[in-house]
């Protein structure tokens, strides 16, 4: 993931903002091209850095942001509620859409209008989501496998283990119900741990030391 946001760092520029303000979406085309790719990096950086699942992006309001205490109020399954914390960068991304929406669309949202909408103003939806995933990642080398908003999510979770968070304090991110959900991250880890080790530990291929 650190390799798409070096090579995307052009969809995040200043330069790019500006000239979306300076356009006519209703005249020129290419401020739809301009919003759509805005759109594209928040999709798949509030996907990464939260962990949201894609039911769970696509039913986020305006008023599911608060900036006083920079966290998502994320409706998850059984419409149970957690807070989800921003970093820096992301709110960075998110005022950066914010801007760019209120360009593209004349003026700024109401509270219970959606967070991020498509460029003919609707929530966003799972096919949408998905699409704007494949297309950002398509040409990201160390990207493997799958893309989509379900991958994204294992691998922010697998990050967070990997680098010593709680388990329990992943659980509260995703959402989780119960602890069991989240133990799969860990067992993926050990596999990969396993297989690190069987590659390049000297002894690993040899039970008898010789």
């Amino acid at each position: 993931m650190e390799e798409y946001f070096r090579e995307t760092e052009h969809a995040a520029s200043e330069d790019e903002l500006e000239l979306l303000l300076s356009l006519d979406p209703g005249k020129d085309p290419l401020a739809r091209t301009l919003y759509e790719r805005r759109l594209r990096r928040l999709v798949v950086s509030l996907l990464h850095a939260s962990g949201l699942r894609r039911a769970e992006l696509a039913s986020l309001d305006v008023r599911s942001l608060d900036t006083s205490r920079n966290i998502l109020k994320v409706k998850g399954k059984g419409d149970k509620m957690r807070d989800v914390p921003l970093v820096p960068a992301l709110i960075t991304e998110l005022e950066r859409y914010q801007k760019a929406a209120e360009a593209y669309f004349g003026g700024a949202p109401a509270a219970g209008d959606p967070l991020l909408r498509t460029p003919s103003g609707r929530r966003l939806y799972p096919v949408y989501i998905d699409r704007a995933v494949k297309q950002e990642l398509g040409g990201v080398p160390d990207i493997t496998g799958r893309r989509s908003p379900h991958v994204l999510r294992h691998t922010i979770a697998t990050e967070l283990l990997n680098g010593g968070s709680d388990l329990n304090a992943i659980k509260e991110m995703l959402g989780h119900s119960s602890l069991a959900a989240t133990q799969v991250y860990t067992h993926n880890s050990v596999e990969r741990l396993k297989a690190e080790y069987e590659k390049a530990h000297p002894r690993a291929r040899d039970p008898e030391g010789k």
